[in-house]
């Protein structure tokens, strides 16, 4: 379909019938040998090579002790920079460009920095401080609290075993079997007086 528009807009270009079948005729010919004729392959199989221009030095030296001051636009500046570079074959970078791209893919900077000295004892010192405060609330809370309820105390609890073994509750593995030698519901201290 676009093979036959495009032949007839060619041929009604031309003013002479003799030019006009001339010319489509080559025209159809080269249109068609190049339909027939395979697409050029864009990726041959090869490795692309690159020319990317080494990093100086200067800009590499003590990247360990400069890289957290830069401001982050230089750092990924630098990055990509390296980044290019790597995208080469790595026989041509420099040894200050391995150690360089090394370091800034897995130094200890940003989320793998070192501690600062003495983190430890505050991380422990905070810990101890937050285990007092709380230990503060729930003695000062309890202090307010009422009593117990009566049914919290060892008395009423053994007054409940006795009404449940007269009553016969559990007669199986319960208290109200034979050779039970459980303490039953008993599992509070005495009333204070």
């Amino acid at each position: 379909m676009l093979r036959s528009s495009v032949l007839r807009a060619a041929s009604s270009r031309t003013s002479s019938p003799l030019l006009s079948s001339a010319r489509s005729a080559s025209f159809t010919g080269t249109l068609l040998r190049t339909s027939r004729q395979p697409a050029p392959c864009l990726y041959t199989g090869s490795q692309q090579t690159r020319r990317v221009h080494a990093i100086s030095n200067p800009t590499l030296a003590n990247i360990e002790k400069r890289w957290e001051e830069m401001p982050p636009q230089e750092q990924a500046d630098l990055w990509m920079a390296l980044r290019d570079r790597m995208k080469t074959s790595w026989h041509e970078l420099t040894l200050a460009e391995k150690k360089a791209a090394y370091w800034i893919a897995f130094g200890p900077h940003g989320p793998r920095a070192l501690p600062p000295p003495g983190e430890g004892w505050k991380v422990v010192s905070y810990t101890a401080l937050g285990v007092a405060v709380a230990l503060g609330i729930t003695m000062a809370v309890q202090s307010f609290a009422r009593h117990p309820p009566d049914t919290m105390t060892k008395e009423y609890q053994e007054a409940t075993n006795e009404y449940l073994k007269s009553q016969k509750i559990e007669p199986i593995t319960g208290i109200s079997s034979e050779g039970y030698v459980g303490k039953g519901y008993v599992q509070s201290p005495p009333k204070r007086t």
